[in-house]
């Protein structure tokens, strides 16, 4: 199948089965400002684009949500016991992201989408969840045109100093995602 828009991506996802129950699932924890997010929206592209007819697992689901009332990690581990228990066989993360920008050293996030934007990858600054009326929205503060050609490269947030530089680079090679995604392209960023 070819991707060549938000509206292919959103149909493809709307007849995953196992995508849509993974977000049903995040919506029922009725969090503030939630998200599914990064590699779970970006590997569904890439597997699509590549003709992978098995999805390529993934480490782990992103669930991010922005809570400025409970900024206390435990929060957050007890959302994720909830999730195993519901779904025992996947890999929750659950973040809020109200908080993480006190783990990423840099300064505080005004939503999830706005901590969506400052992900390394434009390639991966992608959330997905459900509205009230249970129909699926996309969240791509960098657009989908790199996803969908299969490019990496770091947002802007991540070009901007030497430290968010190393840390994009590092990524890069920890993923390894070309030994998944073959025909992907990388860019790297000329170091300071």
């Amino acid at each position: 199948m070819d991707l060549k828009s938000e509206k292919d991506i959103l149909k493809v996802i709307n007849e995953d089965d196992w995508m849509m129950g993974i977000l049903t699932t995040a919506k029922s924890l009725n969090l503030p400002d939630w998200w599914v997010c990064a590699g779970f929206v970006r590997s569904k592209i890439w597997d699509i684009l590549h003709g992978y007819s098995e999805r390529t697992p993934m480490p782990d689901i992103d669930v991010i949500y922005f809570d400025d009332t409970n900024k206390n990690e435990t929060e957050e581990k007890k959302l994720e016991r909830k999730l195993n228990n519901i779904h025992p066989n996947v890999p929750w993360s659950v973040k809020n992201e109200a908080r993480m920008h006190l783990a990423n050293k840099i300064p505080s996030y005004s939503s999830s989408v706005d901590a969506i934007s400052k992900f390394p990858e434009t390639a991966t600054s992608l959330g997905l969840k459900l509205d009230e009326r249970d129909a699926l929205t996309l969240a791509a503060p960098h657009g989908v045109k790199d996803v969908l050609n299969l490019e990496v490269k770091p947002t802007d947030y991540f070009k901007e100093d030497k430290e968010r530089v190393a840390i994009y680079e590092e990524r890069i090679a920890k993923k390894r995602w070309k030994s998944n995604w073959d025909k992907i392209k990388v860019q790297h960023i000329k170091s300071y």
